[in-house]
C-alpha cells in the first residue's frame, strides 16, 4: 500500500541525488537534488563529459577508465572528488553508486546514485554525539513519539523513576507515575506537541517502587523537529528535585520563622495592657504559623499574688485572656481527651494528668497529637497537631499559649517547636511586664486614693463638688491634693495644693505633706499658724530625706570624691518637697472664711448675682522655702456664695498663660446657679483640661450657713448655780429641737463640762449648742489651760468627769481661743435603729 514515510526519514538528513551518463559517456539526465546538493545547476551539467567537467584534473585518467568500465557493464561504487562550478565553493568528495542500464535502442548507458561523503560523516558525529549525550547525561532523558509513546529512555530517567530503562520503551505516563500525575503529563505532552512551547520544570509527585516516602520530580518538555521541519516527537528531561524541594521548603520556613520573629519584636510589647499584649501574640501566630492559639495566665498572678498556690505543679487556676482562629470563632478545643473548651475571660484548670498541666509543671513544651473527632464539627476541620508552651519570665511560669494546626496544614516539627518556644517567651517576658505594671499601677492609683477625700465629702454649711485629673494617664498619680477637714463647731477646713514634680514621687510627698495637714488642722490652730507649721515639717521632711540617703549611702557616683554628687541629689529631694498650698476655715455659725496662702493661686469667690472674683489673699512663701511668716485674712461669704479652690494645672498650659486661664476661668464660673457637680463638668469642659502636663485639683463649696435656730447660744455667770442653769437650757433648747432622747446625756455631759469650767477655769462661762447632721456643745471659759483625761483611782471622789465624756460622746476635745478655751462634745443624732449609750449604765462603768 502507498503512503508517505513518517517523519524523520534518514532521507530526511540524506540527501541521495542522481543523474544519468548516455552511450557517449556524457551527462543526459540531472536531477534537481543533484543541483541542490552538489551545487551544479543542470545547464552546467547536461551534455557534459562528467570527467572533464567535475573531477580533478589529476584524476581524470583514473575516472576516464572507470567511465568505460561502466558503459561496457561493469558496477561501480566508490568516492570521487568533484569541484563545484560555484565560484569559491570548496571541493567536495561524493560516494558514487554506479549501474549500468540500456536505453530502447539497446545502447548502453548508466544510472548514478551520489550522497555527500562529507554529509554523511556529519551524520555518524551526529549520532556518535547524541548516542554520548543520550546515555551519559546526569538528568533522565526520553523521547516520546508523535503517538506519546516512549521510544527510548537512557538510564538516568530509569533510575529517577525507578526500574531498568528496557521496561519503559513503548511505553505511556500512566506506566511510571500515579494516575493523576500521569494525566497532568499527557496533557502536557499533547500541548507540547501540538503547539511547540515548551514546558518548564512541571513538578510531578509520585512514589518509586521499593520505597515508602513520596519523591517529586521536575520535568521539562520540548518538541523535536526532523531535517524537513516536521515534529517528529517530544523529548523530556527529568530530575529528582525531592532533596532540592526539601531545602527550598526549609529555607522558606526559615525565612518564615524570621520573619514572624521579626514582626513578633516589632508589635509584642508596644502596650502594657495584659489582654492586649496577648491578642498581639496571637495575631503574629494565626494564620502565620497555626490555624488556632490561645493564652491563659495564672489567675492567682493577675490578681497580684506572686506565687499563687498549686502554680508550681500546674494545677492553679488559669483565666483564659485571648482566643484567635482562622477556621473557627468557636473556643480552642481541649488539646487532650475529655478537656472542655473554655471561653475568653473563663478561668479554669487543666487535668494534672494532662500535657498541658505538664508543660507548665516542667516549663518545657509539650507536642500534643490530634485524633480523629478532636476539635468537633463547630470547627470545620480536625486539630491534628498542637503545641502547649508554657510561658516563662524571669523563670516563672505565668501561663501557657497553646498553637494548633488543623488537617491539610503540616503537623508540627522541632523547628516549629523552638519557634514556638521563642515566641511564648517574648510574650511572657511583655506580659509579666505588663502584670508588674499593673500590679504597681493599682497600688499607685490606691496610694493615690486613699490620700485624697470620698467622692462626696460632707461639711455643715457647705455643699462640696471636687475634681481630681492626673496629668499623665500612664500613671494616673500626681502631686496635685485637696481635703476637706471636720473641725470642731461644726466648721470644716477646705485645702488645696499641689507639690512639685508628677508621678509616684510627687503622690508620696503630697502624701506626707497631706498628713500633716489634717494633723494640723485637728488642732484646731489658725490657718497662719498651720501653714507655719506645715512648712517647717515640708523642710524637715527634704532635710531628713537628704541626710538619710547621704548616711545609708556613704558614697557617690564611682570615681567621685565622698559628698561630691550629694548636693545634686540634695537639690532634688528639695524640690519633692516644695509645695504651694491654700488653706480655708469656714465657720458656718458667723458665715465667715478665713484664709492662709502658701504661694498658692488665689480662691475664687462667685456671690449671686456677681461676677466672679479673684480674693486678695496674700500668697506668701511656697512650702519649703522658710524664712517667711504667713498672713491670713477672713472674708465674710454670704449664703450661696460659691468658693472655688483649685491648683495651676486647670488655668495655666503651654498653650495660653496663666493670665488667660484665670479669666477663663471666671467666665466659666459666671453660671454658677446651676448644681454644683453642674458647675465642676462645666469648668472642666470650659477649660483645656486635656493637656497633659500638669495634674489638676478642683475644689468648690457652696455655702448655707447654719439657721439662727439651729444654734443656742448663752452666757453664764461664774458661779455654782450656773450648773443648774446649763442644764435647764440645755434641756429646754434639746425639747424645742425634737431631740428628746438626747435630753439626759447632754444635761450630764454639759453639767460636766460647766463644772470643770467653774472649778478649774475663771472668768465669764459661754455655752453653746449647735445642731446640723450631729449635736455639738461647746463651754467657753477664759482659763488658757487645757483639760486632761486620766484615769481615776478607785478611791478616788473625783477625777471621772472627762472619761465620762468620752464614754457617752461621740467624740470630745478642746481647742484654744484667743480670750482662753473652749472644751466640746459631739453626740450622734438618733437615727432610730441605733440605740444611745444609757448614762447610767456609763456611770456604773467607772467603778
Amino acid at each position: 500500500m502507498w503512503q508517505s514515510s513518517r517523519p524523520g526519514s534518514i532521507y530526511d538528513y540524506i540527501k541521495v541525488a542522481s543523474f544519468s551518463l548516455g552511450p557517449d559517456g556524457c551527462i543526459d539526465q540531472w536531477s534537481e537534488r543533484a543541483e541542490q546538493m552538489l551545487g551544479i545547476p543542470a545547464r552546467y551539467a547536461l551534455g557534459k563529459d562528467p570527467v572533464e567537467a567535475f573531477v580533478p584534473s589529476e584524476f581524470r585518467e583514473t575516472g576516464r577508465r572507470k567511465v568505460s568500465e561502466i558503459l561496457d557493464g561493469r558496477e561501480w561504487t566508490g568516492l570521487v572528488p568533484y569541484r563545484r562550478e560555484t565560484e569559491g565553493a570548496p571541493e567536495g568528495l561524493a560516494e558514487i553508486y554506479v549501474m549500468p542500464a540500456e536505453n530502447e535502442d539497446g545502447a548502453r548507458g548508466a544510472v548514478c546514485l551520489v550522497v555527500d561523503v562529507r554529509a554523511l560523516r556529519g551524520i555518524e558525529t551526529d549520532l556518535a554525539a547524541a548516542q554520548a549525550v543520550f546515555g551519559q547525561s546526569p538528568m533522565g532523558f526520553t523521547l516520546f513519539g508523535t503517538d506519546l509513546r516512549l521510544l527510548r529512555v537512557n538510564q538516568r530517567f530509569a533510575s529517577v523513576f525507578g526500574g531498568p530503562a528496557s521496561k519503559y520503551r513503548g511505553g505511556t505516563p500512566h506506566d511510571f507515575l500515579p494516575r493523576p500525575e500521569a494525566d497532568r503529563m499527557t496533557v502536557a505532552l499533547r500541548r507540547v506537541l501540538e503547539t511547540g512551547e515548551p514546558v518548564s520544570e512541571m513538578q510531578l509527585v509520585g512514589v518509586v517502587p521499593g520505597e515508602e516516602d513520596r519523591r517529586r520530580w521536575s520535568v521539562s518538555l520540548y518538541r523535536l523537529h526532523g531535517a524537513s521541519g516536521r515534529p517528529i516527537g517530544v523529548a523530556a528531561l527529568a530530575s529528582d528535585v525531592t532533596g532540592r524541594r526539601r531545602a527550598e521548603r526549609e529555607a522558606a520556613n526559615a525565612r518564615r520563622n524570621l520573619a514572624l520573629l521579626n514582626e513578633a519584636g516589632a508589635r509584642i510589647g508596644n502596650s502594657l495592657d495584659l489582654e492586649t499584649t496577648a491578642r498581639t501574640l496571637l495575631d503574629v501566630a494565626v494564620p502565620q504559623f497555626c490555624d488556632l492559639a490561645s493564652v491563659d495566665l495564672y489567675q492567682g498572678l493577675l490578681s497580684g499574688d506572686e506565687a499563687p498556690p498549686g502554680m508550681s505543679d500546674g494545677s492553679a487556676e488559669l483565666r483564659r485572656v485571648a482566643f484567635a482562629s482562622a477556621v473557627s470563632d468557636a473556643p480552642l478545643p481541649g488539646g487532650v481527651p475529655d478537656e472542655a473548651a473554655v471561653a475568653v475571660g473563663a478561668v479554669h484548670r487543666y487535668p494534672f494528668n494532662s500535657p498541658c498541666a505538664a508543660a507548665l509543671r516542667t516549663a518545657q513544651a509539650q507536642v500534643i497529637p490530634g485524633r480523629e473527632g478532636d476539635g468537633g464539627p463547630e470547627l470545620g476541620a480536625v486539630v491534628h497537631s498542637t503545641l502547649a508552651v508554657p510561658m516563662v519570665a524571669r523563670d516563672t511560669v505565668v501561663g501557657l499559649v497553646r498553637f494548633s494546626r488543623t488537617k491539610g496544614s503540616e503537623p508540627f516539627g522541632e523547628r516549629d517547636t523552638a519557634l514556638a518556644v521563642e515566641l511564648a517567651a517574648r510574650a511572657a517576658v511583655c506580659i509579666d511586664n505588663a502584670r508588674l505594671y499593673r500590679r504597681e499601677h493599682e497600688r499607685a492609683l490606691i496610694l493615690q486614693r486613699s490620700l485624697l477625700p470620698p467622692g462626696d465629702p460632707e461639711a455643715a454649711g457647705l455643699d462640696i463638688a471636687c475634681r481630681y485629673l492626673p496629668g499623665t494617664t500612664a500613671t494616673e498619680v500626681g502631686g496635685d491634693w485637696f481635703d476637706v477637714i471636720e473641725l470642731p463647731g461644726h466648721r470644716t477646713a477646705l485645702v488645696v495644693g499641689d507639690v512639685m514634680g508628677r508621678g509616684l514621687r510627687a503622690a508620696v510627698a503630697m502624701g506626707e505633706l497631706r498628713t500633716a495637714v489634717r494633723t494640723l488642722a485637728l488642732l484646731d490652730l489658725e490657718p497662719a499658724e498651720v501653714l507655719g507649721a506645715l512648712d517647717e515639717i515640708a523642710q524637715g521632711l527634704g532635710g531628713s530625706g537628704n541626710r538619710g540617703a547621704g548616711a545609708r549611702s556613704g558614697r557617690g557616683r564611682p570615681g567621685a570624691a565622698p559628698g561630691q554628687d550629694r548636693p545634686a541629689r540634695d537639690a532634688d529631694l528639695s524640690e519633692v518637697y516644695l509645695a504651694t498650698c491654700v488653706y480655708a476655715v469656714y465657720d458656718p455659725i458667723t458665715r465667715r472664711c478665713t484664709f492662709a496662702n502658701a504661694g498658692h493661686l488665689p480662691p475664687v469667690l462667685v456671690e449671686e448675682g456677681e461676677e466672679a472674683m479673684l480674693l486678695d489673699v496674700p500668697p506668701g512663701m511656697p512650702l519649703g522655702v522658710g524664712g517667711e511668716p504667713f498672713e491670713e485674712i477672713e472674708v465674710e461669704v454670704p449664703d450661696g456664695a460659691l468658693l472655688a479652690l483649685y491648683t495651676d494645672g486647670l488655668v495655666e498650659s503651654r498653650h495660653h498663660p496663666l493670665d488667660e486661664g484665670l479669666q477663663a476661668f471666671r467666665r466659666a464660673l459666671s453660671d454658677a446657679d446651676r448644681p454644683l457637680e453642674d458647675v465642676c463638668d462645666h469648668v472642666l469642659g470650659a477649660l483645656d483640661t486635656s493637656h497633659g502636663e500638669d495634674d489638676i485639683a478642683l475644689l468648690m463649696a457652696r455655702v448655707h450657713g447654719l439657721p439662727k435656730d439651729a444654734v443656742g447660744d448663752w452666757s453664764l455667770a461664774p458661779e455654782p448655780r450656773s450648773v443648774a442653769r446649763a442644764r435647764e437650757l440645755a434641756r429646754d433648747q434639746l425639747t424645742d429641737w425634737g431631740l428628746s432622747a438626747l435630753v439626759d446625756t447632754t444635761e450630764l455631759l454639759v453639767s460636766e463640762l460647766v463644772t470643770n469650767a467653774l472649778r478649774h477655769g475663771h472668768g465669764e462661762i459661754r455655752l453653746r449648742l449647735l445642731l446640723d447632721r450631729t449635736l455639738v456643745c461647746e463651754v467657753w471659759d477664759a482659763d488658757l489651760a487645757q483639760p486632761r483625761r486620766r484615769r481615776a483611782r478607785d478611791t478616788d471622789e473625783g477625777g471621772r468627769g472627762l472619761q465620762l465624756v468620752g464614754l457617752l460622746s461621740e467624740r470630745w476635745g478642746s481647742r484654744r481661743t484667743p480670750r482662753g478655751k473652749t472644751v466640746w462634745f459631739e453626740l450622734a443624732l438618733p437615727d432610730g435603729e441605733t440605740t444611745p449609750v444609757d448614762p447610767a449604765e456609763a456611770l456604773l462603768s467607772l467603778f
